[in-house]
């Protein structure tokens, strides 16, 4: 197992010394402020758009999606494989300058807490004061604010955010719409659906960031990448934080997100801890909201969605008839892209697989709210063949299976799994209505694979 530090600097004059916790750590710097005091890695650019809104965060907003960009780069570029005893949890350092220390410091506790939580790993904060000659780091606007947002709504180009953004236009409201991509295949999507909430709701006043925050591959020496990007949500939300904070006054940051995935209790008995996701989980995201408080930013979180399953938001969704028509466009796939190196061109499209969790999930989902799925899945058609368990095409099926299995053997299980992926001491009056969305979003899959086989072949 190897430690890593990973030392955030602000330009050329931040050449201080910075004591390390361990002799025997791996020291990666990253210089994330290359010129004219514009914020490098995808930063910079997302300033600049709420810039050309007229818009301006405070510098402790700017401070935290520094932050929130060094996890990223030590979450996705420190292999866990090679830098974990266990080949999971991994130990590192982070050192940042910040605008105010003091009160920084003062929420390490908090911070390596709700990191440890999302990710897994073993954390350690430490803050220091900007180097002399940095200044400010937001860009001052050069025009009249343009926009007057009601919310911040997080825009994935997924089917959920998707939703979330049509009930929010079509109640009359005017969300600043935030999203972040990677890769081409998520980009095309967000664009799309963009395009396609313009072009039906042309009188809405509505306006779309889009972030493209990463790191090049050799950022860290001598370690791949890593892929299992446990703490993207961080970096989400605090790209929605600084955009809401830039709008001012009381923002609530939505998180279109259905109870099931919320929750991810693990449908394998084995798959604990951070092993199964928690990006949306009730617990992470009220820590996010003691972060911001901590920091006085007048922003919060907020799932609308929290108790509904997915096929309960998209039977309910306010716009029936657009939502029908544009569903497919989504992407809701974890992995699009997996055939881009095919023997067969046609293959290399990117398309949804058809056999993921987020893919059934989504599948039972269409099929609960209009009975027809229009969307393009490699596996067309569930029922065709048996599914090898022994292969992918079949484990995340079987899995469903055999969690509804246990679920029918034993119903008073539920009450108890849904405490497995974290704790709900947050919302201890909603215990029985967490239960309820976890037992009918896995019943809503159940129906999707009625009649459906998987097995080792």
């Amino acid at each position: 197992m190897r430690h890593h530090s990973i030392i955030a600097r602000l330009g050329a004059s931040d050449t201080g010394h910075v004591s390390v916790s361990r002799t025997d750590t791996q020291q990666t710097d990253v210089n994330f402020l290359e010129s004219q005091n514009r914020l490098e890695f995808g930063l910079g650019s997302t300033l600049e758009q709420l810039a050309q809104l007229g818009l301006r965060p405070s510098e402790t907003a700017v401070d935290l999606v520094l932050l929130a960009a060094t996890v990223t780069a030590a979450d996705t570029r420190i292999s866990r494989a090679s830098n974990a005893q266990d080949a999971w949890t991994r130990e590192i350092d982070l050192h940042l300058p910040v605008h105010d220390p003091a009160r920084w410091a003062a929420l390490v506790p908090l911070i390596t807490t709700m990191l440890g939580f999302l990710t897994g790993d073993r954390w350690c904060v430490y803050f220091r004061p900007r180097p002399s000659g940095v200044g400010e780091m937001a860009p001052e606007p050069d025009q009249l604010r343009l926009a007057n947002p009601t919310s911040v709504c997080l825009f994935s180009g997924g089917l959920d955010s998707f939703i979330g953004a049509i009930d929010l236009l079509a109640s009359g409201q005017a969300p600043l719409l935030v999203s972040h991509y990677w890769d081409g295949i998520t980009s095309s999507h967000q664009t799309h659906c963009v395009g396609a909430l313009a072009g039906r709701y042309p009188d809405a006043a509505f306006q779309h960031i889009r972030a493209r925050v990463g790191f090049p591959t050799d950022t860290v020496e001598e370690s791949d990448i890593e892929d299992t990007l446990r703490g993207r949500s961080f970096l989400f939300f605090s790209l929605a934080a600084v955009a809401a904070d830039a709008v001012g006054g009381d923002m609530v940051v939505h998180v279109p997100e259905n109870g099931l995935i919320s929750l991810n209790v693990p449908l394998d008995p084995l798959r604990l801890g951070a092993l199964s996701t928690r990006t949306t989980h009730p617990y992470y995201m009220a820590r996010f909201d003691d972060l911001l408080r901590g920091l006085g930013l007048t922003v919060r979180l907020e799932n609308p969605y929290a108790f509904m399953t997915k096929g309960e938001m998209t039977t309910r969704c306010a716009d029936q008839e657009f939502l029908r028509r544009e569903a497919r466009n989504t992407m809701s796939c974890s992995s699009p892209g997996s055939r881009r190196y095919d023997p067969d061109p046609s293959e290399r499209v990117p398309k949804h697989c058809g056999r993921c969790v987020p893919c059934l999930i989504r599948r039972a989902a269409i099929r609960e709210a209009f009975g027809r799925d229009w969307t393009p899945y490699r596996i067309a058609n569930l029922r065709a063949q048996m599914l090898d368990t022994n292969r992918a095409e079949g484990k995340d099926v079987r899995s469903f299976q055999l969690a509804l299995s246990r679920l029918a053997r034993n119903p008073e299980r539920a009450r108890f799994d849904i405490h497995r992926p974290g704790p709900l001491i947050d919302h201890p009056d909603r215990l029985t209505d967490y239960e309820a969305v976890y037992v009918a979003g896995l019943q809503e899959v159940g129906r999707l694979l009625r009649g459906v086989r998987a097995g080792p072949l």
